[in-house]
């Protein structure tokens, strides 16, 4: 008798086991795919672009599913790098995330607030000291190129006698000429070539102070990392020939303060590649969005040459693009 109960036990616990998985699998089936659907629209990347009291301020989401049903993301800001977003909150059209400061004064989160229109996303962006505005933003292009580039003619963009073909934005400008070398002696403005680029392959030759700090960046959009990184430091999207925030380089090679260095930059769509004196350091790979301050976010347009200035003393001395045509 014992026997018989106790087999029949099994039978129905193996029964009811079976019809449990079935019914949890349809469950995670159901909830797998209706989140997904919901939340699509909002799924992908976005070039934002935020008004600061008439002032236009390039910004940069992305949103993405993990798992089934949670959405997570990664925020770049006017300025900063690109930090993780733990979950961005949606529902009924309507999405928001809380992240911690990074460059911001203030003792709060930074919020933001939004919601899905017919054109791409709206909403408010309200940093930690308080202060909110409004912001707007598109879908980013995928920047996918159909075939491999064809290169016209290099374009020497400094003469080596002056600023001719060049702007200073920001700050008072502290740029000038010395012997030949494009210099910036102290933290000022920003430098920007006057004509502008699709895809390129650039040649620099730069030089910076101990401690100093400043950066290229591609179409005024996306930063190569210059900086006096310290030795022997572990690779890091944030140091020497890192593409900021996104991408690290394979080593870092540099030689160091007071001796003049190259990058060899190739930039076709979102794929870079960076040769640092000589060394490949990163190899065609995708740059996700915008950095930290960089000068708009309409990633599908051309766009300068840009040298940071406001960060520490740099120079400059051969500056050559190669456009594709």
């Amino acid at each position: 008798m014992h026997k018989k109960f106790l087999a029949l036990g099994i039978g129905l616990a193996t029964i009811m086991g079976t019809a449990g998985t079935v019914a949890a699998q349809d469950h995670v089936n159901a909830v797998s795919a209706k989140p997904e659907e919901a939340q699509k629209a909002l799924i992908g990347r976005w070039d934002i672009t935020i008004d600061q009291n008439g002032q236009q301020a390039p910004s940069w989401l992305e949103v993405k599913l993990s798992g089934f049903r949670t959405l997570v993301g990664y925020f770049v800001a006017a300025s900063g790098s690109s930090r993780p977003v733990a979950q961005v909150k949606f529902g009924n059209g309507k999405f928001t995330f809380t992240i911690p400061p990074q460059w911001e004064s203030g003792k709060g989160d930074l919020t933001v607030n939004g919601e899905i229109t017919s054109t791409g996303i709206k909403g408010t962006i309200t940093y930690p000291d308080g202060n909110s505005f409004p912001f707007t933003g598109v879908k980013a292009p995928e920047l996918v190129r159909k075939a491999a580039p064809s290169w016209g003619k290099p374009i020497q963009l400094f003469n080596g006698k002056d600023l001719t073909g060049w702007k200073a934005v920001g700050a008072e400008n502290q740029w000038e000429v010395r012997n030949g070398v494009l210099t910036s002696p102290k933290s000022g403005a920003n430098l920007i070539s006057e004509q502008k680029f699709n895809d390129f392959k650039l040649h620099v030759e730069f030089r910076y102070k101990k401690g100093s700090n400043s950066g290229v960046y591609l179409r005024g959009r996306y930063e190569v990392q210059i900086e006096d990184s310290p030795q022997g430091a572990h690779p890091s999207p944030v140091y020497f020939s890192g593409v900021y925030g996104f991408i690290a380089p394979s080593v870092i090679n540099a030689l160091g303060p007071d001796q003049w260095q190259t990058y060899d930059i190739t930039l076709v769509g979102r794929h870079v590649t960076i040769v640092v004196n000589g060394k490949t350091v990163v190899t065609n790979q995708e740059i996700p969005g915008i950095t930290g301050g960089a000068l708009d976010s309409n990633e599908g347009e051309a766009g300068p040459i840009y040298f940071q200035g406001d960060h520490g003393p740099i120079e400059f001395r051969k500056v050559i693009i190669t456009p594709a045509k």
